[in-house]
């Protein structure tokens, strides 16, 4: 695998004429069919060249120093206490002190040294703004799923790693063999059937070593993926505490159809600590770019909401909030219920696990917002994620 270096190495090779006949037709292929190899090039170009032309300014300006120091050797007189002679009968002579006479030869001894200096500053100076170019441009990249994904970083929720081993330790009344790393990203999940298992987005988990998940009363239970949709950014997890007694009815019903557009919708998350309410419509039926699998919403969405619950007027779920357009605050995406649906029904199909009991009735149709959200909140969940 080729490092930036042994690009810049290609690159430099291919301007000065270096190449063999075979791979500096490869590399013009390359540079035709590959868009972001060709706009690497181009910055490598414009560096150089700019590099090159500053060079040939410092050469320049070397060598008038050179003349000039020249010049100033056949017409000084270097004594202290002396006159120095201009050359010119017509001006006066101009008297040198020692100080002056010290600076004079000091500089004539070090100009080279800080000509080198100057150069190594520039070329750094313009490595650096550089470097900052091409981390601004990979950090507006889009994610797998082409826009910016909704997990929080929480190292700083709990104080010191000490804090969040207690909290582990607490549920299961046992001491590691080893301190545990800090939570690294927390997001939003639901309950997915009332006898322990959970639905979030699949990057909140991704990477994931452990998981916690945890209740707005801040009970907390050990958790772990029973299975990944990436395509459609879905984990399914199950609670594998033996003291979790389930969860009870769950309040709404999931959807297994397409919700009409412009119907008002709401979530619950956690971008903090506190759940967070928030309210809007169904925007559009397809997600970024266009993607069938996903909803697009008006709904404000924030880092922490990802793996929340997307829910109609009736209390049917429609959806599972998944991220935002990076230049579009208010535009927020959800993966749809009919393809959870598809997937809880398949995995059911398969025999790998117990039957997923899912609700087909909600208890929420025809309450009011406040009720609604009364009833939700005990089934979503934060999900911690640690590394």
């Amino acid at each position: 695998m080729k490092t930036e270096a042994d690009y810049y190495a290609l690159f430099e090779a291919y301007r000065n004429g270096e190449l063999a006949v075979a791979a500096r037709a490869d590399l013009e292929r390359r540079l035709a069919a590959d868009p972001d190899f060709a706009q690497s090039f181009a910055d490598f170009s414009t560096l150089a060249d700019t590099l090159h032309g500053y060079g040939e300014r410092l050469a320049t300006r070397r060598k008038l120093h050179a003349i000039q120091a020249d010049m100033d050797a056949e017409q000084a007189v270097r004594l202290e206490g002396e006159t120095l002679e201009t050359g010119n009968p017509l001006m006066p002579q101009v008297y040198i002190s020692p100080v002056e006479r010290k600076l004079r030869e000091f500089w004539g001894a070090h100009r080279a040294t800080a000509m080198v200096a100057a150069s190594v500053a520039v070329l750094a100076v313009f490595a650096t703004l550089l470097g900052l170019e091409w981390w601004r441009t990979a950090q507006q990249r889009p994610s797998l799923y082409g826009y910016t994904v909704l997990r929080r970083e929480v190292e700083r929720i709990k104080q010191t790693q000490k804090a969040m081993n207690r909290a582990i330790n607490q549920i299961d009344g046992t001491k590691p063999e080893g301190e545990l790393n800090p939570g690294k990203f927390s997001g939003t999940g639901f309950a997915l059937t009332a006898d322990g298992y959970l639905v979030t987005s699949y990057h909140v988990i991704q990477g994931a070593d452990s998981l916690l998940i945890e209740s707005r009363d801040r009970q907390r239970f050990r958790a772990q993926p029973v299975f990944t949709d990436i395509a459609h950014d879905l984990a399914i997890l199950r609670i594998t505490d033996r003291k979790f007694n389930g969860f009870g009815r769950l309040p709404y019903s999931f959807k297994r159809g397409t919700a009409d557009l412009g119907e008002k919708v709401f979530t619950l998350g956690y971008p903090r600590e506190d759940v967070v309410f928030g309210e809007g419509s169904l925007s559009a039926r397809s997600g970024f770019e266009g993607d069938t699998a996903f909803y697009q919403i008006s709904i404000p969405v924030n880092p922490g909401n990802s793996g929340g619950p997307l829910l109609d007027d009736h209390g049917n779920l429609i959806g599972i909030i998944s991220g935002r357009q990076m230049d579009m605050q208010s535009a927020a995406f959800a993966t749809k219920s009919s393809y959870l649906m598809r997937l809880v029904d398949s995995l059911s199909a398969a025999g790998t696990t117990q039957p997923y009991n899912v609700p087909r009735t909600s208890q929420m149709t025809g309450t009011s917002r406040r009720q609604q959200i009364r009833k939700l909140q005990d089934y979503v969940f934060v999900v911690k994620v640690y590394e």
